[in-house]
């Protein structure tokens, strides 16, 4: 009897406290402050659009014009009339030759043409003399084939002698070197009272002409080749030759340049093939021999797509992917094809199409398929919903 009315007692009280346990068990399933809705993601609208292709290249400066001073005559040098590391302007005479024998030569030469051209007058006028006498037979036919003779070999001994004047005139204004070129003018390897021979190896001086001054750039035969074969294929046109620099310092050089040619060999040491562009330098802030950086565009892109960098990442196999906003409202992984940035974006040349929606903010919280909010990139974050806390 007892025990009857105790298992009685029993479940009375079960049924009672059960839908208590029901509701203290439903609360604790909400923590306070948890927000169960799908989480925002912030995307951009992919758009095509033609991009210049822009290259960066190791390069080295190296002057206009360059000429090396050498003497075209022997002598003792006499002056030196330049200031070394000055300007010089072609024509200037930069040293002067002892000119004493050339003078010399020059006045023999010229005394050498005046007796021809004495000898010529005599030999003429014996000539026409003896012309109406031969044909009265006063005088023989040879004797005026003679007379006709020495007046034609008097004749070349004045031609003849005016061309030895004329070099020894040309030697002498070789005692005077003059500047080839105008430019910046170098150190004088010889000075005055030292002896220089014509044709002689060592230049006295040298001569470069910094303005306008070239660049040569270095670009890989395999960067040629894919651009050649873009270019061929339609995916993109040619740019403006145009190309800016970057110095040692990592200052940016004020004036732009021009791509004026390229080497049509490669250099079988470094599989290299050499730009070669022209930039002014009024300043002479560019000198010869320096290294700097070359950004260029040899082609532009055509319907190209540009992602930014945070919305592309790759995947254990080196693969890009990017998270798209589908049609549904779910996040969708997406394979493309990017090899190159732009500025601070990826060029992706395949996977795209215009009017994606790429998603670019809040990537940590998002995984493939999952439910979200899709909003323009940049947009406020939305206050997160909180359940209050229940007893």
């Amino acid at each position: 009897m007892q025990v009857e009315f105790f298992s009685a007692c029993f479940k009375r009280s079960f049924r009672l406290a059960l839908p208590l346990v029901l509701l203290l068990a439903g609360c604790g399933d909400k923590k306070p402050g948890k927000d169960i809705s799908p989480p925002e993601a912030g995307y951009v609208v992919v758009k095509a659009q033609s991009v210049p292709l822009v290259l960066e290249l190791a390069g080295r400066t190296s002057a206009y014009e360059t000429s090396e001073v050498r003497p075209q005559v022997s002598g003792v040098i006499k002056a030196r009339n330049f200031v070394e590391g000055a300007i010089v302007h072609a024509g200037e005479t930069l040293y002067q030759i002892d000119p004493s024998l050339y003078r010399a030569a020059a006045d023999q030469a010229s005394a050498n043409l005046a007796n021809a051209t004495a000898t010529r007058a005599a030999a003429e006028a014996k000539a026409s003399r003896y012309k109406p006498l031969a044909a009265m037979e006063a005088v023989s036919q040879q004797d005026y084939t003679d007379a006709a003779a020495a007046a034609k070999q008097a004749s070349a001994a004045v031609a003849q002698n005016r061309a030895l004047l004329e070099a020894a005139n040309i030697n002498l204004r070789f005692t005077k070197v003059p500047a080839p070129i105008t430019g910046r003018i170098g150190r004088s390897l010889f000075t005055t009272g030292a002896l220089v021979t014509a044709g002689q190896t060592s230049p006295l001086t040298t001569i470069q002409r910094l303005d306008p001054i070239f660049v040569d750039i270095q670009q890989s035969s395999a960067d040629l080749l894919a651009l050649r074969r873009s270019l061929a294929s339609g995916g993109a046109v040619p740019s403006a030759a145009t190309a800016h620099l970057q110095l040692e310092d990592g200052s940016q050089y004020p004036a732009a340049g021009k791509v004026q040619f390229s080497e049509a060999m490669v250099d079988p040491s470094t599989g290299t093939v050499t730009l070669r562009a022209t930039f002014p330098n009024r300043d002479g802030l560019l000198l010869p021999g320096m290294y700097v950086r070359a950004r260029l565009s040899q082609a532009t892109a055509k319907n190209a797509i540009l992602v930014p960098q945070q919305g592309l990442s790759r995947d254990p196999k080196g693969q890009a992917t990017v998270m798209l906003v589908g049609a549904d409202g779910k996040a969708i992984s997406q394979l493309v094809t990017a090899d190159r940035t732009i500025g601070d974006k990826w060029l992706v040349t395949a996977g795209l199409k215009p009017g994606d929606k790429v998603i670019v903010e809040g990537l940590q919280r998002i995984k493939r398929g999952m439910k979200i909010i899709a909003v323009p990139a940049g947009t406020e974050p939305r206050p997160r919903a909180a359940h209050p806390p229940q007893s």
